[in-house]
């Protein structure tokens, strides 16, 4: 794998949080932003705060349920109060509260517990190229540069591959996808502290959770007039992994309603087994042209 580029470097420093007093954690945020603070930054910073406030060698991440109250400036740093609601042998959680100047932006409970022998099952992983077949991220973007800028202008630390057409493609071939399926990784190699890789697939899980909900009706962000903010987040982390392999993403919406639209995925390891649920819902207003 590739040495870590400058964007997975500036995604690291987000984890790197300021520990000014116990229980209270500081997050920043990158240089490239768009108009509010973007939801996988919150849950990755969430994540690590919680997880920092651990003692060493206590459970991994099990589950994670997030609700976002206020955008976030982008001009003011985050800060993440700790409340350590239990702490046992095998068994911890945390509630994060984030706020700004006072006024909450986000709050999460975050569940710890450790992994031991059972009975296990899942679903199949949905039979896709694999990663070294697809075209990277940004030939999707040749010819579109003036309808998707956001995007392009983004922080791009995670290397994404897409097994269909992206929205934006989908949308001018008149395709409807009921689903979708992407190959993430870190773009580059990551430190061995799983934490930082629970983080990393945290602010990966917000980038295409929701493409579902509008494909399925023939829409594209950047393209289409529609407006989302996530509402709230939850994930559940059943094996333990590293994000700087190849994860496949696969995502499909099961109902949009009353202004509301919900999307669920799962993580796979690229031999097949699933790692993380993931489900996400956000208030999707669509503008139609008149």
């Amino acid at each position: 794998m590739a040495p870590a580029g400058d964007d997975l470097a500036q995604l690291l420093a987000l984890f790197d949080l300021e520990n000014p007093e116990p229980d209270l954690y500081v997050g920043v945020h990158p240089r490239q932003v768009g108009p509010r603070t973007f939801g996988g930054q919150l849950l990755a910073q969430g994540v690590v705060a919680a997880g920092r406030s651990l003692a060493r060698g206590n459970p991994p991440v099990h589950a994670l349920h997030a609700h976002f109250i206020r955008g976030g400036d982008v001009s003011k740093p985050l800060e993440y109060r700790v409340s350590r609601l239990r702490d046992g042998r095998s068994f911890a959680n945390r509630q994060i509260t984030v706020t700004q100047e006072g006024e909450v932006v986000f709050v999460m409970l975050v569940a710890f517990q450790d992994n031991a022998a059972g009975l296990e099952h899942a679903v199949p992983s949905p039979e896709v190229p694999y990663p070294e077949e697809l075209p990277p991220l940004g030939e999707h973007f040749r010819g579109y540069e003036d309808r998707i800028a956001m995007f392009i202008d983004a922080l791009h630390p995670i290397d994404i591959r897409f097994a269909n057409d992206p929205a934006w493609k989908a949308k001018e071939t008149g395709e409807r996808l009921e689903n979708n399926r992407v190959w993430m990784r870190t773009d580059g190699h990551m430190p061995d502290d799983p934490l930082l890789h629970v983080a990393a697939m945290c602010y990966a899980s917000d980038t295409t959770v929701l493409d579902s909900v509008i494909t399925t009706h023939g829409l594209s962000w950047g393209v289409d007039r529609l407006f989302a903010a996530t509402v709230n987040h939850s994930m559940w982390f059943h094996r333990e992994f590293r994000f700087d392999e190849w994860m496949l993403y696969a995502t499909e919406s099961p109902v949009a309603a009353g202004s509301r639209g919900m999307g669920t995925g799962r993580f796979f390891r690229r031999d097949g087994v699933q790692v993380t649920t993931v489900v996400q819902e956000a208030l999707i207003k669509y503008f139609p042209p008149r």
